[in-house]
Parts: C-alpha cells; sequence; structure tokens
C-alpha cells in the first residue's frame, strides 16, 4: 500500500509540473530594434535566464516595434498593458521632463563613468520618477557615440562654427548651435545622402549607426567615442513595477539573476561598438580624430550655458538632479 501511494503522489507531483509548464505565465517584452543589435541581445539573455531557471515564467520577445511603436511604448509600459521594454528613457522625455537628462551633451565621460552614474544617487532620483509611472530598472546601460567631418575633424566647439550639422537629441542642437553650427534635424538613417548631396557638414549621432548606415564612405575625419565622449544614451531595460511585484520570489529572483549577466554583458558590448566603429572608419581611410579632456571641458562649459540652463528653466527640480548627476566623478 504504501508503495502504491508514494507512486501515486509522485505521478501527482509530475502532473503537477507539468501542469506549471504548460501554463507559465507569459511577459511581453517590446523593442524597436533588430535581433541582431545588443539591445536585443540583452533582452533575450534574460528571456533566456528565466527560461532556464524553470520557475513557471516565459519572456516573448517583440523587436523592430511589432508590438509598439519605438516612442510609444513608456505609456502602455507604465498602465501595465506592456509587461517589458528596452527603451531610450529620453523617448518618455515628454512625459517626465526629468528624463531629458539622460542625452545631455557631457554628462557622460565614458562607459566606465556611465556605469558608476548608474550605481550613483543620481539614478535612484531618476528611478524614484519612474516608480511614481509604476516602472522600475531590470538592466542599466548607456550606448555612446560621436561625430563625424565632410571635411575636417570635428573635437572642440571651436570646430562647429559655419557648419550645417545633424545632432542627435534636442540638448544636443542646442549645444551646437551655440558653437556656432545650424541644424538640421533628421533621422540618422538620412545621413548619408544629407552628406552625399552637400546638406550636411558634420554629423552628430551614436556609433553602431556610422556603421550601419555606413557614413565612413561619406566623411573625411570621425571622432569616435573614447576617453572622452560628449554622446551617451541611457537606453535601459525597464518592467512594470506592479508586474514584477505580483511575480512570486523565485520569478522575481530569477528576473533579478538574468538582469545581471545582461547588464554586465551590455557594459562590454557598448564598449566594443566603440571600438568597432573606429576600426570601420580606419580600413575606409577615413582619418581618426581624439577628443581631449580639454575639449571635453569646453563642450561641457558650453552646454552650461545651452543645454544644462534650457532643461532647468524646463524641470521643476532640474538644477538638483542636474547637481546630482554632475557630482558622479
Amino acid at each position: 500500500m504504501k508503495i502504491a501511494f508514494s507512486a501515486t503522489l509522485a505521478a501527482m507531483a509530475m502532473m503537477a509540473a507539468s501542469t506549471v509548464a504548460l501554463h507559465a505565465q507569459e511577459l511581453r517584452l517590446s523593442h524597436q530594434w533588430s535581433d541582431n543589435d545588443v539591445r536585443h541581445q540583452v533582452a533575450q539573455i534574460v528571456a533566456d535566464d528565466v527560461a532556464a531557471a524553470d520557475v513557471g515564467l516565459e519572456i516573448r520577445i517583440f523587436p523592430t516595434q511589432s508590438l509598439f511603436k519605438a516612442r510609444e511604448q513608456y505609456t502602455p509600459l507604465s498602465r501595465g498593458q506592456l509587461d517589458m521594454t528596452v527603451l531610450p528613457l529620453s523617448y518618455a522625455g515628454g512625459q517626465q521632463p526629468a528624463y531629458n537628462l539622460t542625452l545631455m551633451p557631457g554628462l557622460v565621460k565614458n562607459h566606465d563613468h556611465a556605469a558608476r552614474l548608474n550605481e550613483s544617487p543620481f539614478m535612484e532620483a531618476i528611478e524614484e520618477k519612474m516608480a511614481d509611472d509604476d516602472v522600475m530598472v531590470l538592466v542599466h546601460g548607456y550606448l555612446a557615440g560621436g561625430f563625424a567631418g565632410k571635411d575636417s575633424c570635428i573635437t572642440s566647439p571651436d570646430d562647429m562654427g559655419g557648419k550645417q550639422t545633424r545632432a542627435a537629441g534636442r540638448a544636443f542642437e542646442q549645444m551646437l548651435a551655440g558653437a556656432g553650427a545650424s541644424i538640421a534635424s533628421m533621422a540618422s538613417s538620412e545621413i548619408y545622402n544629407a552628406m552625399q548631396t552637400g546638406v550636411l557638414d558634420a554629423a552628430n549621432t551614436s556609433s553602431s549607426s556610422f556603421v550601419s548606415y555606413r557614413i565612413y564612405e561619406q566623411v573625411a575625419c570621425y571622432t569616435p567615442a573614447g576617453e572622452y565622449a560628449l554622446w551617451f544614451m541611457y537606453q535601459p531595460l525597464l518592467m512594470n513595477k506592479s508586474t514584477f511585484e505580483g511575480l512570486s520570489e523565485e520569478q522575481q529572483q530569477a528576473l533579478m539573476d538574468g538582469a545581471a549577466l545582461a547588464q554586465e554583458f551590455y557594459l562590454e558590448e557598448a564598449k566594443k561598438e566603440d571600438a568597432a566603429s573606429r576600426e570601420v572608419f580606419e580600413q575606409a581611410g577615413v582619418e581618426i580624430a581624439e577628443m581631449t579632456e580639454d575639449d571635453f571641458n569646453a563642450w561641457r562649459a558650453l552646454a552650461q550655458d545651452t543645454s544644462y540652463k534650457a532643461f532647468i528653466e524646463e524641470t521643476p527640480d532640474g538644477q538638483e538632479l542636474l547637481d546630482l548627476a554632475l557630482a558622479v566623478e
């Protein structure tokens, strides 16, 4: 009888496990990129690690804007209509003006500095604002960018006078205009043709966009992100906070474990993208320029009078947030 009873219990346990497997809770994760992009890979690491943990949780990824448009993900995330997203946080600057500080010239020097910002009181303040929207961070991450000049190198504000340039973000447009440039607003995908037709003399965008849009075919000089860079954009993996809190402890832990792996990968891959872009431009015969600490400080001084000033005027607690960010060495 004991053997039969034990066999019955074992069979019931197996059935229960099968039921859990068949009815695993599904989380929907949306983003705008292809499946070979580093931001998709970050999401995939979390999804794979959660699946391997076998805690009755599954993450289904919707890439290439197949679920929500690129700039329309934050609102459904905050309302619980979407569970997770990888998103440039500045896209939600209309809802939370403080987020515009995560795409601000001269705020981040390099990737290691970005990692310190992620663990700072500045980021805690940003996360408090996310919490007000029922949003939380799973994976922190910044991607960098640089400058390219059609006929000459761009390393300092003195190099921008009289140039028609494309900038990646409103704050960068404000700063470059302050350096004497004329601004032409356009998507990264339009830089190549604008350079080719003489509409642009210079451009500022991400390392990966410089390569994927073959800008090296149209320029004489490239200033990649290195020890010093101006353009850093915070692009975290976010989750609806109530959804996370509604999961079991085991499911929450599986998510956090996967996020830790993904964040380490994100930082290393971001550095590799910058190095890879430099190599591609060098192989194409493009001159490589380096931004120095003096150059960086000159840009930051200009940003103080342009981009930072505008941010403070437009954001109720802007000065306090800016001071927190600038306090991170």
